[in-house]
């Protein structure tokens, strides 16, 4: 009959068998919050596109092709067919799901694109992406973009680094995006629409970066920054806060996106401009919303974010805490966005 073995540790030995413990424990835990490979999770790859997607339907999926202004990510989805994003709504069609975009820089307008042709005064390029799936459905994404006025080389140069989590066991999973940029022979002006009380403000003015559209089919809209919900003024809110998160209803379910902010970056903690009017729904990290910001030659800055895709609505507490566990992490690994991963 086998006897139960008993293992005796030196104090020595103690501190690295409870470590030891600690891992395998930490180990056991994510897999039972994870995704696993017998959830019907599948990688999905076409000219121009990588997605992931869960019984067929697409979870989110990473656009690329020539065909797109700018890289982007639609659909943001949850489990059952919840497609949180809107990509080219007809009152805004340079709007796509999840993306970046400057305003203005140097003057030229990259942000709106003409209706006829399709493209904004200065073009926005990019080198085909490196995209690695790997089998937990985590996925990272490096892309080099270029900023340049038309027939003319570019102005200002970005690396960006995706890191995309696998879904967890409600379906919502996160997007560690990270971007670098560098001005290239001549200072880089990045400015925006001015804002109301400036010369020429408009009661739009502000936005410019990492922006999210939602579908029009988000309903009872509510916005979250700091320490509880924000109020609305004529559909529009602007303030600063280390994070936002934006939740409603779809198809009467509840779900919504975060966005959380680190205090190394530009103008944190960040700017937030929102709107919910009639069925416009959209918010962004405005880094430069209350002024502009000036590049010198061939000198560069870094802008992180975590985007959150979630289920249910969250309140100040879920969003505060997720901001700390995000800087903490953030913290940990400062080399994980390196300009040239």
């Amino acid at each position: 009959m086998n006897q139960p073995q008993i293992h005796c540790y030196s104090k020595t030995q103690r501190p690295l068998a409870q470590a030891v413990a600690a891992l395998v424990l930490a180990g056991a835990i994510a897999k039972l919050i994870a995704a696993e490979p017998g959830d019907n999770f599948a990688w999905k790859r076409e000219p121009g596109a990588v997605a992931l997607a869960r019984s067929g339907q697409v979870i989110w999926q990473f656009n690329f092709g020539s065909n797109a202004t700018k890289p982007f990510f639609h659909p943001l989805a949850l489990p059952g067919g919840l497609v949180l994003t809107a990509d080219r709504p007809t009152d805004h069609p340079w709007h796509r799901g999840l993306w970046f975009s400057w305003k203005y820089i140097n003057g030229l307008n990259y942000w709106e694109e003409d209706r006829n042709t399709g493209l904004a005064q200065g073009r926005t390029e990019w080198d085909q992406p490196q995209v690695a799936t790997r089998p937990d459905f985590s996925a990272r994404i490096l892309l080099d973009v270029v900023y340049r006025p038309p027939g003319a080389p570019p102005v200002l140069k970005e690396h960006r680094v995706i890191r995309i989590s696998p879904p967890d066991r409600d379906g919502g999973f996160h997007l560690d995006w990270a971007a670098t940029f560098t001005a290239q022979a001549k200072d880089v002006l990045l400015d925006r629409t001015p804002l109301p009380g400036e010369q020429g403000g408009q009661t739009w003015g502000g936005y410019a970066g990492l922006s999210v559209r939602f579908t029009t089919g988000l309903n009872d809209p509510q916005a979250l920054a700091g320490d509880g919900p924000v109020t609305f003024n004529d559909g529009r809110y602007r303030g600063k806060a280390p994070a936002m998160d934006y939740s409603g209803l779809v198809d009467q379910r509840e779900a919504g996106i975060a966005i959380l902010d680190l205090p190394a970056n530009l103008n944190s903690p960040s700017p937030w401009y929102a709107i919910a009017e009639n069925s416009f729904r959209y918010f962004t990290p405005a880094v430069i919303c209350y002024q502009p910001h000036t590049l010198k030659a061939n000198q560069s800055f870094s802008l992180r974010y975590r985007v959150m895709v979630h289920s249910g609505r969250w309140n100040a507490e879920t969003l505060r805490n997720a901001t700390l566990n995000y800087a903490k992490e953030a913290a940990a690994s400062p080399g994980a966005s390196a300009p040239g991963e």
